[in-house]
């Protein structure tokens, strides 16, 4: 089985930054050993995700693909589990 990595891109524009985004960009930090290999870990300007009110509401994270909306550390780090166990 090949290693899959997780691509994880975070919207660092101002609603997401001061709805929560700030706080996801540490997420890093706070991988367990077992997923620190597996995930890249990326600040985007915008995701443009806020314009489109069918997307939910910030901060927004995208990971491997799907979005996250109304992001917190727990939420990101279940869908870069969910996307691991694909």
């Amino acid at each position: 089985m090949e290693n899959k990595k997780i691509e994880v891109s975070i919207c660092t524009g101002t609603a997401c930054f001061v709805m929560g985004a700030s706080e996801i960009m540490l997420i890093e930090d706070e991988l367990p050993d077992d997923l620190k290999d597996k995930v890249e870990i990326k600040g985007v300007t915008c995701l443009e995700k806020c314009k489109n009110s069918s997307c939910g509401k910030a901060p927004f994270v995208v990971v491997d693909g799907k979005v996250v909306q109304q992001a917190t550390m727990a939420t990101v780090m279940e869908a870069i589990r969910t996307a691991l166990n694909a």
